[in-house]
């Protein structure tokens, strides 16, 4: 990153004067509230941004770090665990604790399950196994801990290849294999109970990647089997600030077992003049106000309240779904959840008519696609989207191939 030409002010700036100045710079980011934002933003409507807010002030300058200073936050951590433990059907003995996103959550399973391949198989040059679609967190785990990265590819239907990934697990050498429910670019599901049991045969451990589903699924009766119901299954990430509807900063990693594999999880240090320090995440200092918001909103909304949100996020997806198709493009694979991945032979040019027209949409390759993550809240815009859509599909122009389009 190349740093601007800016030093700390001689003399500081009136409140009024800074809040006009973010208020102008926040005028150019994408405008989720308005509902025109596909990713990154999960809104669930004013009730729940009151609850957020709340929370947020209550806890806005207390430090996780520390339960013994601040036992309410250790408190509602375990409570969010132990609620979010039970949707997943975690076993009696199951642990687990909040992280930062489903990134840290991922890279601790992945770090936990090295070092039990160290200590309790004695392997030394340990692989981590997972389909192509997996989340990037994988191979950042990979890299960072050092492991071997193994890639399973995908069939036809953007799911993992079950008899390509029996050839690749190594008893020798396998730390993980690792499937998503479901996967962030189409939306699908890898076929769990098939992985897991490859995985359980040959004495792996099998971790689910739910950061996008395990606070969907549970609330969608026809879903297929992904969570500790499945045999094998080990550890899951579950983000409560995607579909939990909390702000940002909250996941959960849960453990088939209890201290015995936490013990993995956990960083105890006493050789310094401080005192012991123990964490059970990557970072030292955490924020306090993700905790309280997870909290919060998990008690207000409820098993009823998730539902109700589940439904209405579903029932756009059907309609934007419906309206894509009959527009002649392609929906990639068979989404089961709330994401559409969908493509045309001039995706990207239509793509960057979305962008005139004030939509923000990922891009994708690999096949070439637009990318959608919809919210219950998306229930506002459809009709104006697929006019759009239908605009930019009429006459996409050129597409800027120039461009640098982040995902």
């Amino acid at each position: 990153m190349e740093l601007p030409d800016v030093v700390l002010p001689a003399h500081g700036r009136a409140r009024d004067e800074l809040v006009n100045d973010l208020r102008a710079r926040k005028s150019a980011d994408a405008d989720w509230r308005g509902g025109r934002t596909w990713s990154l933003v999960y809104p669930a409507g004013p009730d729940v941004d009151e609850v957020l807010h709340e929370a947020n002030n209550l806890y806005l300058h207390e430090n996780a770090l520390n339960p013994f200073r601040f036992p309410s936050l250790a408190d509602m951590e375990r409570e969010v665990v132990a609620m979010t433990a039970g949707l997943l059907h975690a076993p009696a003995g199951a642990s687990g604790s909040m992280t930062s996103g489903g990134t840290e959550s991922i890279m601790q399973a992945v770090r936990v399950a090295r070092d039990r391949a160290r200590a309790e198989r004695g392997v030394e040059r340990p692989t981590l196994v997972v389909p192509r679609t997996a989340h990037p967190a994988f191979a950042k785990g990979a890299k960072y801990f050092d492991l071997e990265l193994v890639q399973i590819p995908v069939d036809d239907d953007f799911r993992a290849d079950v008899s390509a990934a029996e050839s690749l697990i190594d008893p020798a050498r396998t730390a993980l294999v690792a499937g998503s429910a479901p996967n962030y670019p189409f939306g699908v599901i890898d076929p769990i109970p098939e992985l897991a049991g490859l995985a359980a045969e040959r004495g792996v451990p099998f971790h689910t990647d739910a950061c996008m589903g395990g606070f969907v699924l549970p609330f969608k009766p026809d879903a297929p089997p992904f969570d500790f119901a499945v045999p094998g299954v080990s550890t899951i990430s579950s983000d409560v600030h995607k579909y939990g509807y909390t702000t940002k900063g909250a996941s959960v990693l849960l453990h088939r077992e209890g201290a015995h594999v936490l013990q993995y999880q956990a960083f105890l240090y006493d050789d310094w003049p401080g005192g012991l320090y123990g964490s059970l995440a990557l970072a030292g200092a955490r924020p306090a106000a993700p905790v309280a918001a997870a909290w919060s909103v998990m008690n207000h909304l409820g098993f009823d309240g998730y539902t109700r949100l589940v439904n209405r996020t579903l029932d756009n997806v059907a309609a934007l779904r419906t309206g894509i198709e009959d527009l002649g493009l392609r929906v990639l694979g068979d989404p089961t959840a709330t994401i559409l991945a969908f493509t045309h032979p001039r995706i990207m040019a239509i793509g960057d008519r979305m962008d005139e027209a004030g939509w923000h949409l990922d891009r994708q390759s690999g096949p070439e696609a637009l990318h959608m993550t919809i919210s219950p809240e998306h229930h506002r815009v459809i009709h104006q989207f697929l006019g759009d859509l239908a605009a930019a599909v009429a006459d996409p122009g050129t597409a800027r191939d120039a461009e640098i389009r982040y995902s």
